[in-house]
């Protein structure tokens, strides 16, 4: 059973027609983004908001018409993924590289709906290394600045080369350890010249939809 499509599919029907959706990036929310292109063919009438290349090529693919945000004041829906989530709807975002747009997108999102499989449902934060997106300028510093908050950053390598994300920045991936006062690093990670933005989304997610190998899908509200 795949839990992934389980619960990519399961929270596309929290969409209207009608509805400006934001379209996430990953695994799971792949499946949502197929779903999504069937019943626009099938005359579902939406408009979407990619939060990264990967996934506006897909959209495009499937026909789903897509807007620009700077045409937009608010979406009414973004789905999305989420690396870890824990019981007090705080995720790690980034393990795709995205999380700049994917938190753009969401903040302006009336309702975020999270959609993994169970084994991204965890206690308490931190065993996923957090992505932290730096300019690429003076990267060497930034590392040393996000470091002293208590992590060990590497830079992301694909390829033997430094990732670079579509806004052109390069990644930190930072072992924290369990994170207990995600809001706390959330803002001391901003604070950091040099850091354009971190993987913790915090008072941002409202509905989660988990999906589990034995066939459940588990949806939990806010």
């Amino acid at each position: 059973m795949n839990a992934k499509k389980l619960a990519g599919e399961k929270a596309v029907e929290f969409i209207k027609d009608g509805m400006i959706v934001g379209l996430g990036t990953g695994s799971t929310v792949h499946w949502s983004i197929l779903k999504l292109g069937e019943l626009v063919k099938q005359s579902l009438t939406i408009k979407g908001v990619p939060t990264s290349k990967q996934t506006e090529q897909l959209a495009k693919e499937l026909g789903i018409p897509l807007v620009n945000m700077s045409s937009i004041e608010q979406i009414d829906i973004t789905i999305d993924g989420a690396d870890e989530a824990n019981p007090e709807f705080e995720l790690i975002k980034g393990g795709g590289g995205a999380l700049l747009r994917e938190k753009m997108v969401a903040s302006i999102s009336k309702r975020m709906i999270v959609v993994m499989d169970e084994t991204k449902y965890v206690a308490h934060l931190g065993k996923f290394p957090l992505p932290v997106e730096i300019t690429q300028f003076g990267w060497e510093m930034t590392s040393k600045q996000v470091s002293t908050l208590g992590c060990e950053p590497k830079l992301r390598v694909e390829n033997n080369l430094s990732f670079i994300t579509d806004n052109g920045n390069y990644i930190l991936d930072c072992h924290f350890g369990e994170i207990l006062d995600a809001k706390r690093l959330n803002e001391e990670l901003n604070m950091i010249p040099g850091v354009v933005e971190n993987g913790l989304f915090v008072n941002i997610a409202d509905t989660m939809v988990i999906g589990n190998s034995d066939g459940h899908v588990e949806i939990i509200h806010k």
